[in-house]
C-alpha cells in the first residue's frame, strides 16, 4: 500500500491533482475521528478536517517519505486540531504540580477500573475534555486510536521518552480531575 500511495502522490505532484480525492477518501474517517476528539465539536471538527486535507494538499510536495503518508497526515491533523482548539477554547487547567509528582502510580491505575461504571466513565470523558489540546491529542492517539508510543512520537514530533512521560502525567491529571469531580457530586 505504501508503494501504491507513493505512486499516487507522485502522479498528483505531476499534475493529476484529481487523484488527491482518492487519498483523501482513504483517510477521511480516521482524520475526522482524531480531529473530533481533539476539537470536541462535530461542526468544528468537519471544518478542521477540511483544513487538514487542504494543508496536506498544499504541502504534498514536502512529503519526503521518511514516515508513512498516514503518519505524515496525522501530524498535520494533530497540529491543525490542537491549534484550532487553543484558539477556540483557551483553558487553564489548575492542578497543583506538586500533587502530580507525589501521587502513587497505583492510584492512577484505578482509572482503568472506573470504566466499568458509567458515572465514572462520564466523569473521565469530561476530564479529558478539560485537558489542554496537546494532551487531548496524545490521549486520542494512544488510547482511542491505539497508536504505539513510537507512532505517537512520530506524529507529535516528541521523543518516545517524552511521550511516555506526558502520558503518565496526563493519567495523573485525569485521576485528580475525576476524583475531584466525584468528591463534588457526593
Amino acid at each position: 500500500m505504501q508503494t501504491e500511495e507513493q505512486e499516487l502522490i507522485r502522479r498528483i505532484l505531476h499534475g493529476e491533482t484529481a487523484l488527491y480525492a482518492e487519498l483523501a477518501n482513504r483517510y477521511e474517517r480516521m482524520i475526522f475521528a482524531l480531529v473530533a476528539r481533539i476539537v470536541g465539536r462535530r461542526e468544528e471538527a468537519e471544518e478542521v478536517t477540511q483544513d487538514v486535507f487542504l494543508k496536506a494538499f498544499r504541502q504534498l510536495g514536502g512529503f519526503a517519505g521518511r514516515s508513512s503518508f498516514q503518519t505524515w497526515l496525522y501530524r498535520i491533523a494533530c497540529n491543525t486540531a490542537v491549534s484550532h482548539a487553543r484558539r477556540a477554547q483557551p483553558r487553564s487547567l489548575e492542578i497543583d504540580e506538586r500533587r502530580l509528582a507525589v501521587l502513587p502510580d497505583k492510584e492512577t491505575d484505578r482509572l482503568e477500573e472506573w470504566t466499568a461504571h458509567q458515572e465514572r466513565l462520564d466523569a473521565l470523558t469530561q476530564a479529558i475534555g478539560r485537558l489542554d489540546p496537546e494532551e487531548r491529542a496524545l490521549v486520542t492517539l494512544f488510547y482511542y486510536e491505539e497508536r504505539s508510543v513510537a507512532e505517537c512520537a512520530a506524529i507529535s514530533a516528541l521523543t518516545e521518552s517524552n511521550v511516555k512521560v506526558r502520558l503518565h502525567r496526563i493519567r495523573i491529571k485525569l485521576y485528580l480531575l475525576v476524583t475531584a469531580q466525584s468528591d463534588e457530586t457526593k
